[in-house]
């Protein structure tokens, strides 16, 4: 995910193991953060998920390092494994090319990079993705506004970010066809005082409802002292905003972290068999849920309004409510009917992205460059006209 420099130093190696490691059976494991542990966002949820993927795998012992500039990985990764690490988890966009490196180099040690696209023989790559829910999102963002204007606060116009400002306004569409997104980026994964000035813009402009990809609960705070309903992002930030957050998007990391050490300890996963090795893990399996907190996908306070919004699909009549469940079901089963990035889907230029009758590939969304109609803003790099 993450592609940027983080401004703070490279912390000191944190060791948090819950048991000291005697069987030779399960390697040391060690994670690369871009970010602080106590980011309340990215970084939180990886960090929980390693103390969760411990308690699962008995014998299992780990390290971190926390806020890593991009410059920095290759140095923390060499001293990672002059400490005993057996598998590294790097867990930003940003570490990719260094990972790889780092792989090369270390033969005999198995890494996992979060969200990239480049794999060896001992190296995996893994995604727990929110496409899906950003469209739910966008349902019910467009449903609790009068206008159709919504607001975007975004860390950084990558890919991952452009398919998820895409979902959210291709899900406030199937609402309002009228609806906008706009964004603003402030280029940064963690800084709370842009992300508050850019919440504030955008409610200036007009947006009755708000969502973000940044890691802290300010957007969510702010939006909470103009009571604007707004989704929160990664973790709960519920209990920031009891009255105005209406959902969001969590994370379950340790579904994958588990998966893969539980591989590795049986031999499966080895320093030989990576190279085909992609999670791409959504609401099907579980490592992503809808919510405002675990178990609750909708916060109550909004189910009357949403209830109250009628919407037409395949010409019968429903609510947003009954819509946003019904798809949350769908997509979660072992055998989903539906998918956001089902064409026909032009980009905001007109320009036709997903034929119709196709869908998205997972290829596609990791490289995608252009944004869904109803996106205002600039976005660097998108594709020309």
């Amino acid at each position: 995910m993450k592609n940027v420099l983080m401004l703070a130093a490279v912390a000191g190696l944190v060791g948090v193991g819950l048991h000291s490691s005697a069987q030779t059976s399960v390697p040391k494991s060690c994670f690369v953060y871009v970010g602080p542990v106590g980011d309340i966002g990215w970084t939180f949820a990886h960090n929980e998920a390693r103390l969760l993927t411990e308690k699962a795998i008995p014998g299992l012992e780990t390290k971190f390092v926390e806020s890593v500039p991009e410059a920095q990985a290759m140095p923390t990764i060499d001293k990672l494994v002059g400490d005993g690490c057996k598998v590294v988890f790097t867990t930003s966009f940003g570490f990719m090319d260094q990972t790889l490196e780092a792989a090369k180099k270390y033969p005999d040690v198995i890494f996992a990079h979060t969200s990239g696209y480049k794999r060896a023989p001992n190296m995996a790559t893994y995604m727990a993705d929110f496409y899906q829910i950003y469209y739910l999102n966008g349902m019910m963002a467009a449903a609790l506004s009068k206008t159709g204007k919504l607001g975007y606060v975004g860390a950084f116009p990558i890919p991952e970010l452009k398919r998820h400002i895409s979902a959210f306004a291709l899900g406030a569409r199937a609402v309002n066809p009228k609806a906008t997104v706009n964004v603003k980026w402030i280029n940064a994964w963690f800084d709370p005082v842009k992300a508050r000035e850019a919440a504030e813009s955008l409610i200036s402009e007009g947006a009755e409802a708000l969502a973000f990809t940044e890691d802290t609960a300010t957007v969510v705070q702010t939006a909470a002292k103009k009571n604007i309903p707004v989704f929160s992002h990664y973790n709960s930030m519920y209990k920031f905003g009891p009255d105005v957050v209406v959902s969001g998007q969590l994370v379950h990391w340790e579904k994958i972290y588990i998966d893969f050490m539980k591989k590795v300890v049986a031999g499966g996963y080895n320093t030989k068999s990576l190279q085909n090795v992609d999670y791409w893990w959504l609401l099907r399996e579980k490592a992503v849920e809808l919510g405002a907190q675990n178990g609750m996908p909708i916060n109550p306070k909004f189910m009357a309004r949403l209830k109250a919004v009628s919407i037409t699909v395949a010409g019968k009549k429903t609510n947003v409510y009954d819509r946003v469940m019904a798809l949350n079901a769908d997509m979660s089963s072992a055998k989903p009917t539906f998918d956001p990035y089902t064409g026909p889907i032009m980009d905001r230029n007109g320009i036709l992205r997903v034929p119709a009758g196709k869908v998205a590939s997972i290829g596609d969304l990791n490289s995608m460059g252009w944004v869904a109609p109803g996106v205002l803003g600039e976005i660097a790099d998108e594709p020309a006209k």
